[in-house]
């Protein structure tokens, strides 16, 4: 029996599925434009290895399959550069998703974070180069030396646990720069607020050596980050940074509740400091929001959510769309 690959027509349930999240997506995400710059942040759980298969077994290991891949797929494909958290080791999913996507699309990594708190983690952006290109920047965020012999919350005592990545790209004329990161979550919340306020500060003493207004400075990713107005929110405001009004009650995981905003969780966000002496954006928000997935994946089978999170992600993606 010949083992499918990814380029391979889908069993028609699948097909039905990946129809389903097209229109979906075609009815909540923009179409993209001559004017617009299409971001997303998205944590995929695990992304990592696949198992050539439509549809793993329980006995399958990973549990990611192709059709679980092609779905990513289908949403990576809606914006023109997606900040990627938990991409491992192992790049098995992430070559097809490149070899189904073609030659237009490219994506800028990390090297794996070894450490335990690492977690044998990447950071990478996945971009579309039709629409974007890499500008010049691409560098790893460290704490200064001195920053480490600070004292208290305010600091951290050593190296972030994944270290924040930052990349520069331009559409057309207007150029910005994406930082990304994934905070460590720890047994508790205050595991957390070290990390949060550094990337604060580096941010906050970042925008005071780029003083150009159309640098456009934006920090996106996983901050882990319980709920808005927690510590670990006003940490991550605490020197200017804000969330656009339009990502504020977007549900960010698959088991948050949409009918209760304020039980849902903060975790991935994406922001920029929009006023003060600060400020660095230049590109007008026209809309954003998250794209919830799972009415539409699986619905041949009677795997939960918990299951369906393996395949795919336990975390939505997140998105904003701007003018240029």
């Amino acid at each position: 029996m010949t083992t499918p690959t990814i380029l391979d027509p889908p069993p028609p349930n699948v097909q039905a599925d990946l129809d389903s999240l097209s229109a979906a997506l075609g009815n909540h995400v923009p179409a993209k434009s001559d004017n617009n710059l299409l971001v997303a942040t998205w944590n995929i759980r695990a992304y990592s290895s696949l198992t050539r298969k439509w549809t793993a077994s329980s006995s399958d290991s990973p549990k990611r399959d192709l059709r679980g891949l092609r779905a990513i797929i289908e949403v990576l494909a809606r914006f023109d550069v997606i900040a990627i958290q938990e991409v491992k080791g192992n790049l098995r999913a992430l070559r097809d998703t490149l070899r189904f996507l073609g030659d237009d699309w490219s994506f800028l990594m990390t090297d794996v974070n070894t450490s335990g708190e690492g977690n044998d983690e990447r950071l990478a952006f996945l971009f579309d180069r039709s629409r974007i290109k890499p500008s010049g920047l691409a560098c790893e965020l460290v704490v200064p030396h001195e920053r480490q012999d600070l004292i208290g919350n305010s600091a951290l005592e050593d190296q972030f646990a994944r270290t924040p990545y930052a990349v520069s790209f331009a559409r057309e004329k207007t150029t910005f720069i994406l930082v990304t990161l994934h905070v460590l979550f720890g047994d508790r919340e205050k595991d957390r607020l070290a990390e949060l306020q550094e990337i604060a500060d580096w941010m906050r003493d970042w925008a005071r050596r780029s003083n150009r207004y159309h640098h456009n400075l934006l920090v996106l990713g996983d901050f882990n980050i319980d709920r808005q107005g927690s510590d670990g929110y006003e940490a991550f405001t605490s020197t200017g940074l804000s969330v656009p009004d339009v990502l504020i009650n977007q549900p960010r995981t698959v088991f948050d509740d949409p009918g209760d905003p304020s039980d849902d969780s903060f975790y991935d966000q994406i922001a920029w400091f929009q006023t003060g002496s600060r400020k660095l954006i230049d590109m007008p928000v026209r809309a954003g929001g998250s794209f919830d997935f799972m009415p539409h994946v699986y619905t041949d089978t009677n795997l939960s959510r918990k299951s369906i999170s393996y395949r795919l992600s336990d975390h939505l993606p997140l998105w904003v769309e701007f003018g240029i």
